[in-house]
């Protein structure tokens, strides 16, 4: 039901596969204090607990790409399960956060609540577990707040939907525009590097060079 990585041995990933919508919620943590934080737990909050037992580490934040449902849905619970602060996106996500309840009822997920981040981030700012840290990056156009997280250090970056292994997050949604996704696209993940590797919202993850030479919707097919 998971699927474990590595991103150089100086950190350690789970992805816990959650909701119907089959979101890659991602235990993160660094291998030298165990710290980790928790990426996007969109729901079925007592798997994501079931894998921190098992990977025997101290979860010290939640970090949020964006605020849609899927990605969201147990934030509010999680935080109050494990006592710790929830940090991100950008704050013009607001909307969607104030709004979880009603997204959720749309899609039959119930035991969601509305909620507000500890911390909004933005453009340039850093976060960090343990001896990790990660610069984030604005990225709007899936939807207006969405931010990635992106280590330097590794050449690793967690892209909430943003981009995907041979495609792009939806733009048809309130919020979102692909115009503007595709300048964040090119404009801000295409120049971290083509040795950048990074785990997505949903599906499996890739590379930023692979993407560059293949994803149709970087490429002009599309």
């Amino acid at each position: 039901m998971t699927q474990q990585t590595q991103t150089k041995a100086k950190a350690g990933a789970i992805i816990v596969p959650v909701t119907l919508f089959e979101q890659n919620c991602t235990l993160i943590w660094c291998e030298a204090t165990r710290k980790a934080a928790v990426i996007d737990p969109g729901g079925d909050v007592d798997k994501i607990q079931t894998a921190i037992e098992q990977s025997n580490v101290t979860v010290e934040k939640i970090w949020l790409t964006h605020g849609h449902i899927d990605h969201v849905g147990g934030a509010a619970d999680l935080r109050d399960a494990l006592g710790v602060e929830i940090i991100g996106p950008h704050i013009a996500d607001k909307f969607l956060l104030d709004n979880v309840v009603t997204s959720g009822a749309r899609f039959g997920m119930t035991g969601v609540r509305d909620f507000v981040p500890d911390r909004w981030l933005d453009e340039g700012d850093r976060v960090s577990i343990g001896e990790l840290s990660f610069d984030i990056l604005h990225c709007p156009g899936h939807s207006p707040g969405s931010v990635v997280y992106f280590s330097k250090e590794m050449r690793f970056a967690i892209v909430g939907d943003v981009l995907f292994n041979g495609s792009v997050g939806r733009s048809d949604i309130p919020g979102g525009n692909h115009a503007t996704l595709i300048e964040s696209i090119t404009g801000k993940l295409l120049p971290l590097g083509d040795d950048v590797g990074f785990i997505c919202g949903h599906g499996p993850g890739s590379s930023i060079g692979q993407e560059r030479m293949t994803n149709p919707f970087l490429t002009g097919e599309m």
